[in-house]
């Protein structure tokens, strides 16, 4: 039964790692539902690469060996097999809204604790922060007070406790 994992990967941060990790996915056909990179360590030049899959256990452990045996990556870590962790993503939310609607859009994102970050006369943008599913939630609500645009940032997540990646 396939199921959505989130996979750490620590990297080299030079040119084209990028590219074989995702060539990777491509050239077996998996599928990656949310990617971000980013550098962790300037001194030691190393990046994390956070991955959001899906896939039978034997898919997910295929593409940890393979994530695995590229020569740039130190660690895969299967947060998700590995327990307890936190996940976090940000969206920005554009809505075009005047009158009552306008009123319940300020409303709702204090209820989500989103922040306006522009207010225009007859538009804001809200930077919302948390679970993939609170960010959908706020966006559906936000559909119906008049949606304009979204950018979101994929998922980031971590370990609980001391443990370093």
């Amino acid at each position: 039964m396939a199921s959505s994992h989130t996979i750490s990967v620590l990297v080299d941060n030079e040119p084209g790692i990028l590219a074989r990790v995702v060539g990777l996915f491509t050239g077996r056909g998996y599928n990656i539902e949310s990617l971000t990179v980013a550098e962790t360590n300037a001194a030691e030049k190393l990046s994390r690469i956070t991955i959001v899959t899906t896939g039978t256990p034997m898919v997910i452990e295929q593409i940890k060996a393979q994530l695995d045996r590229l020569v740039p990556v130190h660690k895969v870590h299967d947060l998700t097999l590995e327990g307890a962790h936190i996940e976090r993503e940000l969206a920005l939310v554009k809505v075009r809204s005047s009158g009552e609607r306008r009123v319940e859009a300020l409303r709702l994102a204090d209820v989500f604790r989103a922040k306006v970050i522009d207010a225009k006369t007859d538009s804001f943008v809200f930077e919302v922060t948390g679970t993939t599913e609170k960010v959908d939630s706020f966006i559906g609500l936000m559909s119906a007070l008049g949606l304009v645009d979204i950018g979101r940032t994929g998922i980031v997540a971590m370990t609980r406790g001391g443990e370093a990646l």
